[in-house]
């Protein structure tokens, strides 16, 4: 199914119960916080091994696969609330990000682009690096 046809499903089934009244872009943004503090929760005092093995336990890979689906669906919402074509949006992004993360300068680092050296253009050591 397509981005637009899920999107589609999603609006016919909130109208089909007369939710779009309670559906503002300030609630909905709100309601897609709590639902990624849901999916965050699922990992609170796990370790990473912990956190990889989550596929192996069918009821905690159930509520983990429950609480994306909300979160993308409060992200459909969002994006048709506001007129945002999320499709497009995201292609645009790429193409920003990559101007911002060429490959050459953040291949193997999680170094915000702002934290490159302009001057090398690599990233700076990490002893380098001062904390803003």
């Amino acid at each position: 199914m397509s981005l637009s046809a899920l999107s589609a499903r999603v609006i016919a089934f909130r109208d089909e119960r007369n939710w779009a009244q309670f559906h503002s872009l300030r609630n909905l943004i709100v309601s897609l916080n709590l639902e990624a503090s849901e999916l965050l929760e699922l990992t609170q005092w796990k370790s990473d091994a912990e956190i990889a093995g989550l596929s192996a336990d069918p009821t905690i890979f159930e509520a983990l696969r429950d609480e994306c689906a909300d979160v993308l669906i409060y992200l459909l919402l969002i994006a048709d609330n506001a007129g945002i074509d999320l499709e497009a949006a995201a292609h645009a992004k790429l193409v920003k990000n990559a101007s911002k993360y060429p490959v050459e300068r953040s291949y193997g680092s999680s170094r915000k682009y702002s934290q490159f050296d302009e001057r090398t253009q690599t990233c700076p050591s990490p002893e380098g690096v001062q904390d803003s």
